[in-house]
């Protein structure tokens, strides 16, 4: 499905491939009408991170413009990209690494973005005021300006995952960005085991969303383990992909990073998927960019036919807003 292009870590999904796909769906409705072609291409520049800020935001910044060299219109960046997963340990220093929405490292990325005409989704450690401090994303265009933000609304706590030490939920609700060519739902990394966070990104509108992540295996546990949660993490995701009919990026880093317990191992395999939970591109477990290109013709196709939207029992839903049901019909 994939072939390379100029150089090792970049690929394009070949149009031969996406034909097959397509005809594949089209066996599954045998009235669909053929809509209207309307595709961008998107980059996951999947990263290992180190100790040194400065190198790994020359890196990713690297990785955008080969994203663009290769066709992409969106950039999309790991979680936390600058700076190592401090949250392996609750250490109030960390703090010191947290920057403005208009800080050096979006100033860089958007700076890149102009002069490469392309958009990112470029994810900090964002620094709000005095000890209120987010885990944030900016959406960037292709003039350099911020299109829009998302603030992490899901926060983990789990071994070596300490996130609800350093980052306050989410105030800004679910979002859905208009980019030149995608409406684009940001989310970020925990809020991908979340089907009501994407469901409400797109009911906002979204036909891509959108998942920087940091997640990987804890070393202690091994790859036996991990394997599983790989593919958890892969199914669930494609689930929001059919549940909404859209495209689903998430975008991983790689390598292992030392913390307690032996640190975590982390697992790359950034993936893009389309409406039909299709894998149209995959990363491996170095460093890469992937290049895939998605027709949003899919996602009109793929709602025509399987209108879960139309069906909705929004009159029906009340319970999903209480922390749980203790009794029947009781919300």
């Amino acid at each position: 499905m994939l072939r390379p292009r100029g150089q090792a870590g970049a690929f394009e999904v070949s149009t031969s491939a996406l034909a097959v796909l397509a005809s594949r769906t089209a066996s599954h409705y045998p009235g669909a009408r053929t809509v209207t072609p309307r595709t961008f291409r998107i980059g996951l520049v999947q990263r290992a991170m180190s100790d040194d800020k400065s190198r790994n935001v020359r890196s990713v910044l690297e990785g955008i413009r080969d994203a663009a060299r290769h066709g992409a219109h969106i950039a999309c960046l790991p979680e936390l990209f600058a700076t190592r997963y401090f949250c392996q340990t609750e250490d109030p220093d960390r703090f010191d690494l947290a920057e403005p929405l208009d800080g050096p490292t979006v100033r860089a990325v958007s700076e890149v973005a102009h002069s490469q005409q392309i958009t990112v989704v470029a994810p900090l450690f964002e620094r709000r005021a005095r000890g209120v401090y987010h885990n944030s994303v900016c959406v960037i265009g292709p003039s350099g300006e911020v299109l829009g933000t998302y603030r992490k609304m899901h926060i983990p706590d789990d071994p070596n995952f300490f996130e609800k030490f350093y980052f306050a939920p989410g105030d800004l609700g679910f979002v859905a960005v208009d980019t030149p060519l995608v409406k684009l739902g940001p989310l970020i990394c925990w809020d991908q085991w979340y089907p009501e966070a994407a469901r409400l990104a797109a009911l906002r509108g979204a036909e891509l969303l959108v998942y920087p992540t940091a997640i990987g295996w804890l070393s202690r546990e091994g790859s036996e383990i991990g394997e599983e949660q790989l593919t958890a993490w892969r199914t669930i995701q494609q689930g929001h992909a059919i549940a909404n009919g859209l495209f689903v990026a998430a975008v991983n880093r790689v390598g292992h990073e030392p913390g307690p317990d032996g640190g975590i191992d982390f697992w790359g395999h950034s993936f893009v998927c389309d409406p039909f939970g299709v894998v149209l591109g995959e990363a491996g477990e170095g460093e890469e960019v992937v290049v895939v290109e998605c027709d949003l013709a899919r996602s009109e196709e793929i709602r025509r036919n399987w209108p879960f939207f139309r069906d909705r029992r929004i009159d029906a839903y009340q319970g999903l807003t209480a922390r749980y049901l203790d009794s029947d019909g009781d919300a």
